[in-house]
């Protein structure tokens, strides 16, 4: 009896694809037809904390430099020439306010001016700048910004020399990644949750010209749409990361996570020990995603805001369409460890019970159903 040789790669969800299947007919295209403007990166995230000083201590114990320090704010930056990567000022409380993309030039911030109402105004950015500043359906402030200067670049981590097989690029010489922070390159990506999924997907694609990297939706519930997308900057033909802004749908408003590069597995390793031998609590880690593959290592800062060491992730160019995938928790990494609860955001509080019943109660996107299969996704 003969048989048909089976081709496992070919049943492989994940091979040479970023989720298991494309759109159906009459789902979101993932783009607007028409935007305002098309936004070039993520420049900045803006935070306020009353302890600077600590602030700074896990900064560079996280692998931040410190592109300026003044009595009330702190700017952190990478070491890519480019943009800062964070600005925290001091204020009473610690809080997320909101991201700041970088324009792809200095016109992009009349255009938007003028069509969302808004004026251009000075930024107190390393270098000098100038900004529109504008509200998502959320209402969280969003910044477009267009600096005057570019900070310049900062000596690297070098990557190890890695043997392969037969292919020995290393011999007669040993080595041992530093025990040292791990050096972040740059700012990646910021994530985002949301009571109006659907209304602040539309806003970041009709207004900052972003499009669709993938879609997650809910066991039973595609023809509701989708429940989180991963969104990238259109830049045409050149290649960039796989997504700058996730938004999922849920019960609270802001920022999730943000996620800064790091040279490789080595740098995130040893930087993940530096960070536990200091006290730090990781939130999740060492693994590998499966949309936008990158390694990760997720941490806790002293304020209990996460932050995430990434490397080698996917670079789409405009061409790649959107892919469709279930939302689950075990789907959110290819290897690694048990995704945790802390991750999650799982752990009820008081604080978290009264912002699930404040959303059911309020005119947006979460009902019981969605609700129910969001649970239901994160504990499968």
């Amino acid at each position: 009896m003969s048989h048909t040789p089976v081709n496992r790669a070919a049943q492989t969800p994940h091979q040479d694809l970023h989720s298991e299947q494309g759109a159906l007919r009459g789902e979101h295209p993932g783009c607007s037809r028409n935007p305002v403007i098309k936004v070039a990166d993520l420049a900045w995230l803006e935070f306020e904390k009353p302890d600077l000083d600590r602030a700074e201590v896990f900064a560079r114990d996280f692998g931040f430099a410190i592109a300026a320090r003044t009595e009330g704010e702190l700017w952190l930056r990478g070491t890519f020439a480019g943009s800062p990567c964070m600005v925290i000022r001091r204020g009473r409380a610690s809080r997320f306010i909101g991201p700041a993309f970088r324009a792809a030039e200095r016109a992009d911030l009349d255009r938007l001016a003028r069509a969302t109402g808004s004026t251009v105004g000075d930024i107190d950015v390393p270098g000098g700048g100038q900004s529109v500043t504008l509200l998502d359906p959320s209402g969280l402030p969003v910044r477009v910004v267009h600096c005057a200067e570019q900070l310049h670049a900062l000596p690297e981590q070098e990557p190890l020399i890695l043997n392969f097989g037969t292919d020995h690029r290393r011999t007669n010489a040993t080595q041992r990644p530093p025990r040292e922070p791990s050096r972040i390159q740059r700012l990646g990506h910021v994530v985002l949750e949301t009571r109006v999924f659907a209304r602040t997907l539309d806003w970041y694609l009709d207004t900052l010209g972003m499009i669709v990297s993938d879609f997650l939706f809910l066991d039973g519930q595609r023809g509701r749409g989708p429940t989180m997308t991963f969104i990238r900057c259109d830049q045409g033909s050149v290649a960039v990361d796989h997504h700058t802004l996730a938004l999922h749908l849920g019960p609270g408003t802001g920022y999730v996570h943000s996620a800064y590069q790091v040279t490789d597995l080595d740098s995130i390793a040893a930087g993940g020990e530096y960070l536990a031998e200091r006290g730090y609590q990781r939130s999740w880690g060492i693994g590998r995603h499966i949309q936008g593959s990158q390694l990760f290592d997720y941490w806790r800062d002293p304020d209990h805001f996460m932050l995430e060491h990434f490397a080698d992730g996917d670079l789409f160019s405009c061409d790649l369409e959107p892919g469709w995938a279930p939302m689950s928790a075990s789907g959110l990494a290819q290897w690694g460890p048990p995704v945790t609860r802390d991750f999650l955001g799982a752990n009820p509080s008081p604080a978290k019970l009264r912002e699930v019943m404040a959303a059911l109660r309020g005119d947006n996107e979460l009902d019981p159903a969605r609700l129910l299969g969001l649970m239901k996704a994160m504990s499968s």
